[in-house]
């Protein structure tokens, strides 16, 4: 993957995921010398954990499904943006910014600062971003969080308010050591039909 930047956090047993939520785990359901060839392994996780897409259905009973999105909204040119100390992300956040032809926002808070750990507290999404980005053809949101929304919330704002306005949600991508500038994004989600959400493999390329 020359030229490529993981931008993914790793999956293992030590991955962070929601109180509560399903833990992360990998083991041999065959090895090579029970089966004489080939070893086999068994994952268990949450479709949240890690570095993920949500899918409307995760908190719209009527959104779509992964296996409805659409697949070019996950792949193409993207801008990352370094916000890192902000207290909240809102139109102001961006104000200035020149995102023109940009359909692809990443955006560096730097406020998750030890991954082996569930933050405690993020810097939220402004439901008002949604119409904002809308207007200047955004159709990706990828931050640097395990969520769009306050850790604590339950009615989802900002989750609700991007949907509706036709934004997609990118979480958990790790930003730490990538610049501010422009790049190829690829963060495509597993073909898991009928899921709420899905980790994905992201990855940036310098344009």
């Amino acid at each position: 993957m020359s030229g490529w930047i993981d931008i993914s956090q790793f999956l293992d047993e030590g991955v962070p995921v929601w109180p509560g939520d399903t833990p992360f785990s990998y083991r041999l359901t065959w090895t090579k010398e029970e089966s004489g060839s080939v070893n086999v392994g068994q994952v268990a996780m949450s479709t949240h954990t890690g570095t993920h897409i949500d899918a409307p259905f995760h908190f719209d009973e009527e959104g779509k499904r992964v296996g409805e999105l659409d697949l070019a909204v996950y792949a193409g040119p993207a801008k990352v943006l370094d916000r890192e100390g902000i207290g909240w992300i809102g139109p102001e956040t961006l104000a200035g910014e020149e995102i023109t032809g940009v359909e692809r926002i990443l955006i560096r808070t730097g406020a998750w600062k030890d991954r082996s750990r569930f933050p405690k507290a993020i810097p939220p999404v402004d439901p008002a971003l949604a119409p904002w980005l809308k207007q200047r053809g955004i159709r990706l949101l990828g931050l640097d969080l395990p969520s769009v929304d306050p850790l604590d919330s339950k009615d989802l704002p900002a989750h609700h308010a991007l949907a509706r306005h036709g934004v997609h949600i990118l979480e958990g991508v790790v930003l730490d050591e990538v610049q501010a500038g422009t790049y190829e994004l690829v963060a495509f989600p597993l073909p898991l039909k009928q899921a709420d959400g899905s980790p994905v493999r992201a990855a940036l390329r310098p344009l």
